[in-house]
């Protein structure tokens, strides 16, 4: 490819695993909470900022069923935040056509929390501006295990035949049915790695890996990345054009 050249990718569906809060506290001597906190702001400026990119879709990877093994008073701190992102943002938000959707396992989830979940749902249902997709209490091989679940449940009462199982009957019983597959994955925090995050939906998907810890991700670091997404090839398996020359 020439260094003139520029591929224009389309870009519909974002994913981002915000790692690094931890990180960001210890590196400058502060307790766990404050990086959490600031992490939850650099999630409130990309909201702010995400429609310049043009993006319909944006899933962010909040909490993991993982994180359960943490200790308890991060895990109280990481569910107050929750509370307070959706207390204060949820009509800010909604204000500005969101549609929010959260995915996840709502088993040991405190119940004021799942009510706060089920109300910004219910309340930006009609909403047709940036999807946003939050993955709490999530994991992608509890999400797998769910969709067989499901499918076997419909196989039992004899609305599928197990003959015909394909991609698109895996697809409809996923927490994220209906949406389209990312296109690229962002991480911070300079790990190299999915973490349990959308296994089933990352097969084609782009991954890029970001130095820098969530709390100071920004816009200018969005920029980078969407513009290293724009110059790759996606091929699919197929052969590029370009390689046959």
């Amino acid at each position: 490819m020439k260094t003139s050249e520029k591929r224009e990718n389309n870009l519909s569906h974002l994913a981002i695993i915000m790692d690094g809060n931890g990180r960001w506290s210890e590196q400058k001597g502060l307790p766990r909470e404050d990086g959490h906190k600031e992490g939850v702001k650099s999630l409130r400026k990309l909201l702010r900022y995400i429609d310049d990119f043009n993006i319909p879709y944006l899933t962010v990877f909040s909490f993991s069923t993982d994180n359960w093994k943490r200790p308890k008073s991060e895990i109280s701190n990481l569910m107050n935040l929750l509370r307070k992102f959706i207390q204060t943002d949820l009509i800010e938000l909604h204000n500005k056509n969101v549609k929010i959707r959260i995915i996840g396992n709502r088993e040991g989830v405190p119940k004021d929390i799942v009510k706060l979940i089920d109300s910004s749902e219910f309340l930006t249902r009609d909403n047709d501006g940036l999807y946003l997709q939050i993955a709490f209490n999530y994991s992608g091989r509890d999400e797998i295990i769910n969709a067989l679940k499901k499918i076997g449940t419909s196989i039992k009462s004899g609305d599928i035949d197990p003959y015909n199982i394909n991609e698109d009957i895996v697809n409809s019983n996923l927490f994220t049915a209906g949406l389209p597959e990312p296109d690229l994955l962002i991480r911070t925090g300079s790990e190299k790695r999915i973490s349990n995050f959308l296994l089933w939906q990352l097969a084609y998907t782009e991954i890029y890996f970001e130095k820098a810890l969530w709390p100071d991700f920004n816009k200018d670091l969005l920029t980078k990345a969407v513009n290293d997404f724009n110059n790759r090839y996606r091929r699919y398996g197929r052969i590029e054009e370009r390689l046959k020359k």
